[in-house]
């Protein structure tokens, strides 16, 4: 039974913290049996915002998502494919980022749509995210994240870890206290804790997966 873990980074920046911590749950599962990982970074692409046009509701085609033109129409299938989905974000004022927000705002096509209303209901989705300070936002944006996942039915992974009660959050400073080694670009990698909570995390919502994906089989629905 294949799994298809589909990571999502929503940075800005490309090789930065968050897209590293999201590596470092990608790669504590790629040698699991029959899992498949693929990890799309939105630095850089052209992603625009929805604009609540109803396209999708009223003239959507198979492999036609949405009547907007840009790198979406890349992500979208790979969306539709995936079993899982680790959605990484940095922490902007305590929620996701701009870049990841028009991602999610755009999967609407996947709620309402035509032809693929519901295909994301009972997908398994981990939250990710990175924070400067300790406090500094990661629940609030973990929680940004699982609102996506709860409204698309969705089925949220968890792990009995502390720091994972709502997803995975690491810290970039050292410590979480702000102190860095200007040297050092990529302070999440210090974060032992917080890697320990995304590789967990990962794990479970590979877990989930197999449980849903065998229960349907069983069902025969």
């Amino acid at each position: 039974m294949d799994i298809n873990v589909l990571g999502i980074c929503g940075s800005p920046v490309k090789g930065g913290n968050t897209e590293h911590f999201l590596k470092e749950a990608i790669k504590s599962i790629e040698g699991l049996e029959s899992v498949k990982t693929e990890t799309i970074t939105l630095a850089g692409k052209d992603i625009k915002d929805c604009v609540h046009c109803n396209w999708c509701l009223r003239k959507q085609e198979v492999g036609k998502f949405c009547a907007i033109e840009d790198d979406m129409v890349g992500i979208f299938p790979k969306v539709l494919d995936a079993d899982v989905l680790l959605i990484a974000t940095p922490a902007y004022v305590a929620r996701v980022s701009g870049h990841l927000a028009k991602v999610l705002d755009r999967l609407r096509v996947f709620a309402f749509g035509k032809v693929y209303e519901g295909k994301l209901k009972d997908k398994v989705g981990g939250a990710l995210a990175v924070a400067w300070m300790r406090h500094g936002g990661v629940e609030t944006s973990l929680l940004s994240i699982d609102y996506f996942f709860f409204g698309f039915e969705m089925i949220p992974a968890t792990v009995h870890h502390p720091g994972v009660l709502f997803g995975a959050g690491g810290v970039s400073s050292l410590g979480g206290t702000g102190k860095f080694d200007p040297k050092d670009k990529l302070g999440i990698l210090k974060d032992e804790w917080g890697l320990n909570g995304a590789r967990a995390l990962a794990g479970r919502a590979v877990e989930l997966a197999k449980i849903i994906k065998a229960g349907k089989k069983a069902l025969r629905i």
